[in-house]
């Protein structure tokens, strides 16, 4: 995503290029023939039934706006997810449209293949507890949970303040608390960058 974000010409070109895609009008024709897109897995032109763009509402917390993933992600669990049996707006391909809505709900997600960091969203838990075996836990809490608390006001990993807008895969397999605390209003004081780090990873 930075390599990206370079070419376009920073972090504001890159959050302008992200808010023209998510509001930009589609014609019915454009889609009418392509088999892995429909009308019901869209955001303006942002394809969410389309796996390849899983990654894209979390690119906003590259640029230092991660409020804007924030509302977005809440958006697409709340549309594009539904408990019927057309509850998905794509095709399930090995399990992604799902891992997606697990991830997101959590409050996090892989963006970028091959990479040790989760970047954080918005969760859609109470409180979610993930059994890593031999008696260690990972559990995520979101305080202050609501339908229109979408936006992340402050996070904790262990009690601790996390200032930064990712965790790693060591730090969930080692166990503890990762906490929100949201609200209906963005904070816009949190804003720094995901940063890329050298790949390492515990076996």
């Amino acid at each position: 995503v930075q390599g990206f974000m370079a070419l376009l010409g920073g972090p504001d070109r890159l959050v302008a290029w992200l808010d023209r895609l998510f509001v930009m009008e589609v014609d019915d024709d454009d889609i009418a023939d392509n088999e892995d897109i429909t009308r019901a897995g869209m955001i303006g032109n942002y394809v969410h039934g389309n796996e390849p763009s899983h990654h894209v509402p979390y690119m906003y917390c590259f640029a230092g706006q991660p409020w804007k993933t924030q509302a977005r992600v809440r958006q697409i669990m709340d549309e594009m997810y539904r408990p019927v049996p057309d509850g998905l707006c794509g095709n399930d391909d090995c399990g992604q449209m799902s891992a997606w809505y697990v991830f997101s709900a959590l409050g996090f997600y892989p963006v970028a293949p091959g990479s040790n960091q989760h970047v954080l969203g918005s969760p859609a838990v109470r409180r979610a507890e993930i059994d890593l075996g031999g008696g260690r836990t990972f559990v995520v809490v979101a305080e202050n949970q609501a339908p229109d608390h979408v936006y992340v006001t402050e996070v904790t990993l262990n009690g601790t303040p996390l200032e930064r807008l990712d965790i790693t895969h060591d730090e969930i397999v080692g166990g503890g608390e990762l906490r929100f605390a949201m609200s209906q209003r963005p904070n816009r004081e949190r804003a720094t960058t995901v940063e890329a780090r050298p790949f390492s990873m515990s076996r």
